[in-house]
This record gives structure tokens, sequence and C-alpha cells, in this order.
């Protein structure tokens, strides 16, 4: 099992130290667990679990200035990143749970596989264009590390030199389906520069897993 501590933690800089802890970020997603069961949510919501000190670790490394991009499963993201726990909530009861976003801090995230990339592809060159120094955070799933986007985004950044770094969080779940399974059980052969993580993932594909799931 690879981890932040045993791949890439030695190349990068400490920005600083979070003060949520893995018990802060469960009782939040519990919180929304309660709110989504008694139905007061107009949406889906895809809630985390199982991943809380693979992320915390992980964050020490992302500048408060940083962009960070992630899928419909962010409610970690968007808080370790510095969302206010209140305006987070809102915006999930909203039923905005899929697409959370915040300007300051810069965070966008969207409910289609592999959208996050192209755009954060394009932050990243913005960032070198603008001879900015801070980097563009892409959090994805072992679903979509195995689609085409990812591979030509990759070489991309990786040929003009672009500060984007992804993140593949590697439940084994493409939605509903396990990933080794769809991808006939071939070994996922991860870039040396890309963060990695395993975990088991607490809850279903969205929702708490009370109501049937079609």
């Amino acid at each position: 099992r690879k981890t932040l501590r045993d791949n890439m933690k030695p190349k990068l800089k400490k920005h600083k130290d979070i003060s949520l802890t893995a018990e802060d970020l469960i009782t939040f997603e519990e919180d929304i667990k309660t709110i989504y069961e008694a139905g007061t949510i107009p949406g889906p919501v895809h809630l985390s679990g199982g991943n809380e000190q693979p992320l915390i670790d992980i964050f020490q490394h992302v500048h408060p200035d940083d962009w960070v991009f992630s899928s419909w499963r962010n409610h970690y993201h968007a808080l370790l990143h510095g969302v206010e726990s209140e305006f987070l909530k809102d915006l999930i009861v909203r039923g905005k749970s899929m697409s959370v976003y915040s300007k300051q801090p810069k965070l966008y995230t969207s409910s289609i596989v592999g959208g996050i990339i192209p755009i954060a592809l394009g932050t990243a060159m913005a960032q070198k264009l603008k001879g900015s120094e801070r980097k563009t955070w892409c959090f994805i799933g072992d679903m979509t590390f195995e689609s085409g986007i990812f591979y030509e985004a990759y070489k991309y950044a990786k040929n003009f030199n672009l500060p984007l770094q992804f993140v593949v969080e590697d439940n084994n779940m493409s939605t509903n389906t396990p990933t080794d399974k769809t991808w006939g059980g071939v070994k996922r052969d991860i870039p040396k520069d890309v963060l990695y993580y395993k975990y088991e993932r607490v809850f279903p594909h969205h929702g708490t897993g009370n109501w049937v799931l079609f």
C-alpha cells in the first residue's frame, strides 16, 4: 500500500499544519448524513469516509492560495482546504454536494467523470504563464485514472512542466463496479510523480446506505 509517507513526501514542501482532525471530518459527514436522511436535501450527497488521514497528510502540502479541484466526493477536500464548514453545509443542504465551489480558498468540483481534469490543466497553464509560485491540485478517483483524458492531460502537463499535481484516491470502485473487474484485473501503473493512496469506501456511491441505491 502506497501512501504520501512512502511515495512523494520528501519532494513536497509543507505549507501548513492542519487543525482539523479525522474526528472533525467524520463528525461533519455524520451531521450531513442525519440531514440527508431527514429528507431535507433536494439532491444526492456523496459522503467521504475511510480516507481521513491520507487527506490530512496531503493537505499539509497544499498552500492556502493553491487551486484545488475535486470530484463529487469533495466534502473533506473543501474542509481541509479551508472552506468554512457552515458555508459548505449550506451548499450541501441546497443540493450542491456534487458542485461545491469557493473563490477563496480556490476550490472547484464537478460530478462529471474527468470533468475537472482539463479545467485543472488550463489553470496550471495560467499559473505558469503568470509566473505564479502557486500550484494546482487535481484529486481524482481510480475510475477517472483509467480514462484517456487523464493520460492526455498528465502528458501535456509533464511536457510543458506545468505546476499540476494529480492525486489518485483509490477505493477500487467505478461508481458501483469494482475497478479492477471493469478493466480486466490489470495492475495500475501509477506514475512516480502522482500522489496515490488506497482506502475502503465507508458510504455507498451516493446517499447513506439506508435507502435503496438505484
